[in-house]
This record gives C-alpha cells, structure tokens and sequence, in this order.
C-alpha cells in the first residue's frame, strides 16, 4: 500500500471515488487537447504542403497514406490497448506489483511491436499503395512520405503505449505535456524542411518521424523517474508471456477491430482514388477537419475506458453504469457543437489547407454531407470502451465486424457501382454508424458483460 499511497500524493489517481462527471471532465480535457495536438502532426503537414507544394502532394500525406499506416499502426496500439485496460484494473484493486509487470511487458511490446512495423512497413510500401490504386501522379509523393514515416514506429509505439500506462493510472497531463512540445517542434521543422529547405513530402515526415521522436523520449523518461508502482526499470523490460497472453486476450480483439476499421477505410479510399485530383485532395483536407471531432469522441471513449476499467477492477458496477450516462450525455453535446460550427464554417476552414476553389468546393459538399450525422457514432465509440474497460472486447469486435466493415464492403463492391457517384460512396458512412449503435446499444443494454470477467 505504501507505493499507492506515495502514487496518490504526486497526482490525483483513483477515479473510484467523487463526483462521476467532475471526474471524467478532469481526465477528458487533457486527453482531448492532447489528441488535438496529436492531430496537428498531420495537419500541419497538409497545411504546409498544400499550400507549400501543390495539391498532389497534399492527396499524398492524407487519405492516401494516413489510411495504410493506419491499418498496420492500429493492429499494435489496438493490442497494446489491452495492457492499458490491465493496468487500470490493477491499479483499482491496489494490486501494485501487478502493475509494475505489466508496466515493463508493455515496454516490451512497444519495442519489439515498433521494430516489426518499421521493417514490414517499409518492404511493404509499394504494394500497399498500389493495392488502394494511389494515382500515378500521386503515387512518388505517396511513396516518399510513406516511408520516411515508418521509420518512426518505434518512437510511435514508445509514445502510445506510454502514454496509455499514464492514463490508465489517472494521468492525463504529462502525456498532454509532451505533445504540445511534440506538436510545437513539428510544426517549426515542417516550416524550415518543406518551406525554407525544399524538401517537399520528404520533408514533412522526417519532422514528423522527429517530434515523435521526443514526444517518445519525453514519456520514457517520465515513467524512469518515477518513484512509484509505474516506474520503469530498463533492464526490467521482457515480455512476460503469461501476462502477455491476459494482454492479448483483450488486446488482440481490440487490435483485428482497428484492422477492420483500416481496411473498410481503404476500400472506401480505392473508391474515391478513382474520381479526380480534386475530389481525391478534398478528401483529404476534409479528413483534417474531421479529426477534430473523432478526436474528441476518441477523448471520451479514452476516459470511460479508464473509468471503468478502474471501478470495475474495485468492484463498483452502479459507479460503471453511472459513469457511461455522464459521459454520454456529454458527449452528445460536444458533439452536436462541433457539427455545427464545421457545417457553418467549413468552408473557410478549407482555405488552411488549399486556395484551391474546386478542391474546397468537393471538400464542402463532402463535410455538408457527413456532419449532420456525426451523433449516430456517439454509441459506438462510447459503448465499445466501457466495455473494453471491463475486459469485454471481443463481442465489440464482432459487431464492427458486421455494422461497419462488413457493410461497407458490401456497399462498396455492390451498391456504388450502381451509382458511381461521390455521395454513394460517403452513403456508406451514416448507414454504417447508425446500425452499429443500434447493436451496442441493445448489446450494452442487457448488461450481461457488467458481470463476465474475462
């Protein structure tokens, strides 16, 4: 108990106690603004190269690349997302040398996890982009950046799962901390590589690769100077494989999720490949603009993830359930704000990315289209990390399986080609969002995961 105890007098910790919704605003904001900066990283590439290079080289590091990376970067942190919801239990229950383990196996992870995804990725590179049939002309600016970028998992991984350990004990700060830093210096890099030096794409990502870089080191060095159960020990670090199995056990439903979502994205991204430079570069700027509300609804999946995982692992189920209707209600609103300021001024908004009339043009029509909708994922974001806090991951899985990826797929492959317009692709979308909550909510509803340890 002593280490908890000294835990407690560096940070506010527990969120087993007080009131729910002060609780979960005080862990929400800074994740939120974290990820808000975290955002800025490719938003400030787009910005600058956009404006910098020309409009290829702005489809390049969006939608077309974004969407690859995703899919190998999303299995790892997916997995490795069962080491936050672990530590988070154990860290409910006290149990602190349990925590200490699994802190050192997910260091582990991190590294041996970064070191797959930066040889893969760059082997890999090519074919990955000529599978989602990146246009030619778009096609050397894709390469150049997409390899330069995987370069920097290991950094990558190092932040994410760091960062994960953080808040999994009720530290939300530091993590927001090192990316102000992180994002500041990325920012300053890209002017000076792709503006003052020329360097183009290139450029972009060896800023990006850099911040990450220290936003990695920032973090390890945190939990090395810890005097608590969260310590890091280098030479401690291994992969304890009877931990690692409870890990993946949680993790690896989480992991084929993200894979599931990247790759109904990358279908949709051959898709819209085949339409023109503009539509595919509005695209891409309205990706940077709809960042800022999957952002904050990611924030508060983060937070009641947390949230439950901590309560359930001390055995407080009311506290769980009363958690998730805070937490829902008020991400309804936030949500509900956030479209309509983007429907009203996301014209403008564009004007950051491009000055390029036909590409803001498709980029408004798009944004009309889909804000309106945004509430419709409310559920499924909401829903799929409380019970991931509970350990429950792989019936989450399934039904994105079959609401989202499935049905995309199938929209795509059978419905477009009906109609092969811009809008019957984005269709694809609201329809999903809105049969995936639906079978949350009634999943959720039931309340058998409440009492299901995995």
């Amino acid at each position: 108990m002593s280490q908890l105890r000294t835990a407690k007098k560096v940070r506010p910790v527990t969120m087993t106690e007080g009131v729910i919704w002060k609780q979960l605003l005080f862990f929400f904001f800074p994740i939120v603004l974290g990820t808000f900066f975290q955002q800025l990283y490719n938003t400030a590439d787009a910005a600058i190269v956009g404006n910098g290079v020309n409009k290829l080289a702005l489809a390049a590091v969006g939608g077309t690349t974004s969407n690859m990376v995703n899919l190998l970067v999303g299995f790892f942190i997916g997995v490795s997302s069962g080491a936050t919801v672990i530590i988070s239990q154990f860290f409910g229950a006290e149990q602190e040398q349990d925590v200490s383990r699994a802190v050192h196996t997910s260091a582990a992870m991190a590294l041996l996890f970064g070191a797959a995804l930066t040889i893969t990725g760059s082997l890999l590179s090519p074919w990955l982009l000529r599978i989602i049939s990146t246009p030619a002309e778009v096609y050397p600016y894709a390469l150049t950046y997409i390899r330069i970028i995987f370069l920097g998992m290991i950094p990558s991984l190092v932040y994410n799962i760091g960062s994960g350990i953080l808040r999994a004990a009720g530290d939300s700060k530091r993590p927001l901390f090192f990316l102000i830093a992180a994002c500041l210096t990325n920012i300053a890099l890209d002017a000076l590589l792709v503006l003052v030096l020329k360097m183009g794409v290139a450029g972009a990502a060896v800023a990006t690769v850099l911040s990450q870089t220290l936003s990695a080191g920032l973090v390890a060095g945190t939990l090395i100077r810890r005097k608590d159960c969260l310590r890091l020990y280098p030479r401690r670090i291994r992969m304890e494989v009877p931990l690692f199995r409870r890990i993946a056990a949680i993790g690896l439903p989480a992991g084929f999720q993200s894979v599931l979502y990247s790759l109904s994205n990358i279908i949709i991204q051959r898709a819209i490949n085949g339409f023109d430079t503009d539509v595919l570069a509005g695209w891409t700027a309205y990706g940077k603009l709809d960042g800022v509300f999957w952002m904050t609804i990611n924030a508060f999946g983060i937070a009641v993830t947390t949230f439950v995982g901590q309560n359930y692992g001390a055995g407080k189920k009311n506290r769980v359930k009363a958690g998730v209707r805070s937490c829902a209600k008020m991400s309804l609103l936030v949500s509900l704000v956030l479209a309509s300021l983007m429907y009203l001024f996301g014209g403008s908004l564009y004007r950051l990315f491009t000055q390029d009339e036909a590409v803001i043009a498709q980029g408004v029509h798009i944004l009309r289209l889909l804000v309106p909708f945004y509430f419709t994922y409310i559920p499924v974001e909401l829903l799929s990390g409380a019970l991931r806090g509970a350990g429950n991951t792989l019936i989450p899985t399934l039904m994105t399986l079959i609401g989202i990826c499935l049905f995309r797929v199938v929209w795509v492959l059978l419905v477009v080609p009906l109609h092969a317009t811009i809008d019957m692709v984005l269709y694809s979308y609201p329809i999903t969002w809105i049969l995936t909550g639906t079978l949350f909510i009634i999943y959720y509803l039931r309340g058998h995961w409440l009492y299901t340890r995995t």
